[in-house]
């Protein structure tokens, strides 16, 4: 537990590096694991996602993933690797990837999360109407009033175009 408490401190400073320090640290934090670590791959990948190198954090995404990466780390490398995917142009990679997710995974609470990045996927693919529905249906669970609602009318949004 020590490491992932020196994880979560190099986090909360990210703010006071430069993103060539940051990466420095991450990657002496990452070298005390294992060479064929899921764990210190996805954090690697986490890194560089933050400071804004998407398209090398993808490969070590999929690396992570491949090794087995466990735990709510799996979630997360899944909904940040479909991120990187729409942002380097690759969106119905993105769309399929968080759909999958959906589909084919338990309920946790990164599901709103999956949900939101998913709406931003299908609008980059030309689904604005399937976005804008999934997004108040997502939104409609957290809603003190209105609920019932909300998701109703998001249902008719995504059932008929012309609504």
């Amino acid at each position: 537990m020590e490491w992932e408490q020196r994880l979560a401190e190099l986090w909360a400073s990210i703010d006071d590096f430069s993103e060539e320090a940051f990466l420095t640290q991450m990657q002496h934090l990452v070298k005390e694991l294992p060479a064929d670590s899921a764990v210190a791959l996805f954090e690697q990948a986490c890194a560089l996602d933050s400071t804004g190198h998407s398209d090398q954090a993808v490969s070590l995404y999929r690396q992570a993933l491949a090794h087995g990466l466990p735990g709510e780390r799996r979630r997360r490398a899944v909904i940040q690797m479909a991120s990187s995917l729409r942002n380097i142009g690759q969106s119905a990679e993105s769309v399929a990837l968080l759909m999958a997710e959906r589909e084919n995974n338990p309920s946790d609470d990164l599901d709103d999360a999956v949900s939101a990045f998913l709406a931003l996927a299908l609008v980059d693919v030309g689904r604005e109407r399937e976005a804008v529905a999934l997004a108040l249906t997502a939104l409609s669970q957290h809603l003190p009033r209105y609920q019932r609602s909300l998701a109703n009318y998001a249902r008719l949004i995504a059932d008929d175009p012309s609504s």
